[in-house]
């Protein structure tokens, strides 16, 4: 199948597809004689491996590493397990910032009387004139 098919069954952009070979994440793809890239099944089902992990927020490279340990069938878990440990730890500290960006924000915004007056709360506290709350 050619690229856009591979596209439409992966779930991944011609581009991305493209990118992925460049950076090489995937393998790059055997090529018609015509110079087309060609994929077969397990291609697809590579590439949406890839797309499923990416889209939990792991990198480049540790999708690199999962698809190694995803190949290899005398792996361990633990490793995995590990890896994904890792990521629930960082969606864990992104959701404690936007949850303190938000209380700022919060704050910021209940001074603020967004009247025709020039005094702006928001401004001031982006310029750093107005106190933040306590842990910001």
């Amino acid at each position: 199948m050619n690229i856009g098919t591979a596209a439409r069954h992966s779930g991944v952009r011609a581009k991305t597809i493209r990118y992925y070979e460049s950076v090489g994440l995937i393998q790059p793809a055997d090529r018609s004689t015509a110079g087309y890239r060609v994929y077969d099944k397990q291609d697809v089902e590579t590439l949406r491996f890839v797309q499923r992990a990416r889209s939990l927020g792991f990198s480049v490279e540790e999708v690199g590493s999962l698809l190694a340990l995803w190949r290899d069938r005398s792996r361990s878990s633990a490793e995995v397990k590990a890896m994904a440990q890792r990521r629930v730890a960082d969606i864990d500290r992104k959701i404690t910032e936007l949850v303190e960006m938000r209380e700022t924000l919060t704050h910021l915004i209940e001074r603020c009387h967004g009247d025709d007056r020039p005094e702006c709360p928001i401004l001031q506290g982006l310029a750093g004139t107005v106190a933040l709350p306590a842990g910001d």
